[in-house]
Order: structure tokens, then C-alpha cells, then sequence
């Protein structure tokens, strides 16, 4: 991947812990504690993670296991499995993964999608159809970054996880380039 011709912003420390990475979102999005399940739920992340080729990282599962589907500041959709719509969310993963290929991915940036060693893999979207994934390039998922597609052609990297990312998109740490402004409001699905 020619990463010198796209921009990339890292936070001032990385979480890897994701319980951490969670408690920064809540304090980002207060409205979000008021859909927190009272148990995590039960998720069949062997069958998401054979359907797809690979483990996923720590911080989404565990989001996925307290909170349903949700769309932050009307705008950002991040779409969790619930119990039994496992494969609905490998549908739909290999469905934007078809879109990125066919539509989005720029030869002059040397990316590629999913299952390619380090390639694109979405995990959230906007209601503009700006593009949120991971770069699978690392030792484990817990080394991803996050990579953004905007709808008006800016690519950028943020050096972090997906959680993480979302905290400091809604709480303004992160620059939002080429993106709107997310704001903390939060809708469940």
C-alpha cells in the first residue's frame, strides 16, 4: 500500500484494552449507557470469523456484545450483529466488500479489500455512504487501524481501533476530515 499518499492522524495513546476503549465511547456518547444490555450478548463469532477468514479485533466484538446496531449523530452507522443475525452480518460485510472493489478502491493508492493480506475490511458506514474499515495489515487484530473512505474522495488512516475511533470522532479529538461533524446523539436500530 503506498501509505505516503494518504494522511493519517494517531491518537495521543492508542487503547488496547477494550473495556477501556468502551468506557471512552459511553463518556463520548452519555446516550448510548441508556442501550447497554444488561448482560453482554451471545454471539457466534467463530462462524463470522470463519465466514470471513479472519479473527476480528477485541474492541468491536465487545461493543457488539453490549450494544445493538446504532447510527451516531444521525449520520454514522455502525452495524453490530445480535444474537442469531450473525450471518446477516457476513451478507452484508461481502456485499460492501463487492461495492469496494467494483466502486471505491483507487489503483494509484495501492489499496485492495479483504481477504488480500492487509486489505480493506468494512465494519461502518455513513448514511452518505462514507466508508469505515480496517487494515488488516499486523500481527493480530488488535494491531488494525482504521481506514475512511470518504463519498467526496478523501482517504485518510487513524491509528487506532474502531472503538477508539468513534470516542474521538464524537468527542472532537479526532479531525473529522472530509467527513461531517458526528455529534453524540445516538439511534438504536
Amino acid at each position: 500500500m503506498t501509505d505516503d499518499l494518504i494522511e493519517t492522524q494517531t491518537p495521543a495513546r492508542r487503547i488496547t484494552d477494550p473495556a477501556e476503549a468502551l468506557a471512552a465511547l459511553e463518556r463520548a456518547v452519555p446516550g448510548l449507557l441508556h442501550h447497554r444490555r444488561s448482560e453482554p450478548a451471545v454471539l457466534d463469532w467463530p462462524l463470522v470469523e470463519e465466514g470471513l477468514g479472519t479473527a476480528l479485533p477485541a474492541d468491536y466484538k465487545d461493543l457488539a456484545q453490549w450494544y445493538p446496531a446504532f447510527t451516531l449523530g444521525n449520520y454514522l452507522l455502525v452495524g453490530l450483529p445480535g444474537p442469531g443475525e450473525e450471518l446477516q452480518l457476513l451478507r452484508d460485510t461481502h456485499s460492501t466488500l463487492e461495492v469496494l472493489v467494483d466502486a471505491w478502491l483507487e489503483p494509484e493508492l495501492g489499496l485492495q479489500a479483504h481477504p488480500v493480506v492487509g486489505g480493506l475490511l468494512p465494519w461502518a458506514e455513513s448514511d452518505e455512504s462514507d466508508k469505515f474499515m480496517w487494515s488488516t495489515a499486523g500481527a493480530s487484530p488488535q494491531e488494525w487501524r482504521v481506514t475512511v473512505a470518504g463519498r467526496g474522495g478523501a482517504w485518510w488512516h487513524y491509528e487506532g481501533g474502531a472503538v477508539q475511533f468513534l470516542a474521538e470522532l464524537c468527542d472532537g479529538t479526532l479531525e473529522p476530515w472530509g467527513l461531517r461533524v458526528v455529534g453524540p446523539e445516538v439511534t438504536v436500530w
